[in-house]
């Protein structure tokens, strides 16, 4: 008995408001800090700042790969859909 099994095509979420979001959070926490630089200064928190201006940095990059990526794969889909209506349309 040969059954074919069903192919499973891979999951593709959508990764960019996470990204977005990410970065978003960074962003919104360095500018909460920056008022406070004086005290974190102070107290040895300075690397505080940094962290958050590091985060909003790294997550600018890959946020714009995935916004890239996501459009390449929409353009993929959208070619396969009209290729598959060519198809039904020839039939």
């Amino acid at each position: 008995m040969d059954v074919e099994k069903p192919t499973v095509q891979p999951l593709d979420p959508p990764m960019i408001p996470f990204a977005v979001i990410g970065t978003a959070i960074w962003v919104v926490l360095g500018l909460v800090l920056l008022p406070f630089r004086g005290w974190l200064h102070d107290h040895g928190h300075t690397n505080w700042l940094w962290t958050c201006l590091a985060g909003a940095l790294l997550g600018i990059m890959p946020g714009l790969y995935l916004m890239i990526r996501h459009d390449r794969h929409r353009q993929v889909r959208r070619l396969r859909a009209r290729q598959a209506e060519t198809r039904v349309d020839e039939q």
